[in-house]
């Protein structure tokens, strides 16, 4: 259950992230309070996960997914480079995870 947990705390960083920048600022309402939502609930779900996954593992697999899930937004949505160089780092920080998980 921890794991499912972190893996959902990873997707709300995305949220937040994602929600921060759209606030300009704090100065757009709704998406400052989508950001504090899921900042809180990613936050939540993180120190839910690390009563059972050590620190150094939960924290990168937390950071990971977010970074990988918001640079893909950028990607996909925001019309950020998608060049094969990035896309490949990104691998390679997906590869890092999933050897945290496996290795854990």
């Amino acid at each position: 259950m921890a794991w499912i947990v972190l893996v959902l705390s990873g997707l709300l960083e995305t949220a937040w992230a994602v929600s921060l920048e759209r606030s300009a600022g704090f100065s757009r309402p709704l998406p400052s309070v989508v950001f504090l939502i899921t900042l809180v609930l990613s936050m939540l779900g993180l120190a839910y996960a690390l009563r059972d996954i050590p620190i150094g593992t939960g924290y990168a697999v937390w950071v990971g997914i977010g970074a990988v899930g918001t640079a893909g937004y950028g990607m996909v949505a925001l019309g950020e480079s998608a060049s094969l160089a990035r896309i490949a780092c990104l691998l390679l920080v997906v590869a890092g995870v999933v050897g945290l998980k496996l290795f854990h």
